[in-house]
């Protein structure tokens, strides 16, 4: 089919394995990022947090039913404050310093998720209103005839 080609190895190629040694070679680099966004979705139902670099990848997260609120608690003001709280502290590391808010959804903890992202000491640049508003949708069932 082919001509094969064989390849020998010599001593100096094959390196020796020791064992219970591994390199450190890779460094590690901390992602620093000055300028992010924060989705607050809320519903009804419950409160969810992410922070993202400017590209959209995700930095860190939260919700109240991660923070241990359970039922009707999760939507209350309070756990919405509380989420803010705690996604700022796990997105601390990243040295965070300016954030725009995007907004989305109606619910009880709107403002208060707000008011908690802005009193960690972020600078809000904007804030922004991205809920979804139908436009007049599906067509209207026809009456009914008796």
């Amino acid at each position: 089919m082919g001509q094969k080609k064989i390849i020998t190895k010599t001593e100096e190629d094959i390196k020796p394995v020791t064992e219970g040694v591994v390199s450190a070679s890779k460094k590690s680099t901390k992602k620093q990022v000055i300028n992010g966004v924060a989705h607050i979705n809320i519903s009804y139902n419950n409160t969810l947090i992410d922070i993202s670099d400017l590209k959209g990848d995700i930095l860190a997260w939260s919700s109240s039913g991660l923070l241990g609120f359970k039922g009707a608690r999760k939507s209350t003001p309070y756990a919405a404050n509380m989420v803010a709280k705690d996604v700022f502290e796990k997105a601390k590391k990243y040295n965070l310093m300016n954030i725009k808010v995007v907004v989305k959804g109606i619910g009880p903890g709107r403002e208060s998720a707000i008011r908690g992202l802005a009193g960690t000491g972020l600078n809000l640049t904007s804030i922004q209103d991205a809920t979804p508003i139908a436009h007049n949708g599906v067509r209207r069932s026809k009456p009914r005839r008796v």
